[in-house]
């Protein structure tokens, strides 16, 4: 189940990053309200990224602590998906294309997915 664990973070950190890259194009800082424009953006993005890649490392290699990072990740793929659907009933056409609309999809069932083995390794 390891191994599963690791393949299914792999594929859910690039599809969320994918949607970074998305969030960049729809300029995502503006639909939260935050300044800085794309500057802070970024400045953002380094520890966020750097958080889940050495997440990925530590599930590659069994740690325990891998563990909390697939949890953080598949919960935050989850709220990314809750997130945009709030703003999207809100009126906001931000992400409201069939791409960004799949990419979100496909976060949330990865992340479901993800969440489900977490705690199943959890649990032993």
């Amino acid at each position: 189940m390891e191994d599963l664990l690791l393949g299914t973070y792999l594929t859910n950190a690039v599809v969320l990053i994918i949607h970074e890259i998305d969030s960049a194009y729809w300029r995502e800082w503006r639909l939260f309200g935050l300044p800085g424009g794309v500057t802070l953006f970024l400045v953002l993005h380094f520890p966020l990224l750097f958080i889940v890649l050495s997440g990925l490392i530590l599930v590659a290699r069994g740690e325990p602590a891998g563990l909390v990072f697939s949890l953080i990740l598949s919960l935050g793929g989850i709220a990314a998906f809750l997130i945009h659907s709030y703003f999207w009933r809100k009126g906001h056409r931000e992400f409201d294309v069939p791409l960004s609309k799949g990419i979100l999809g496909l976060t949330l069932a990865l992340s479901v997915f993800q969440l489900t083995l977490t705690v199943r390794l959890m649990l032993g």
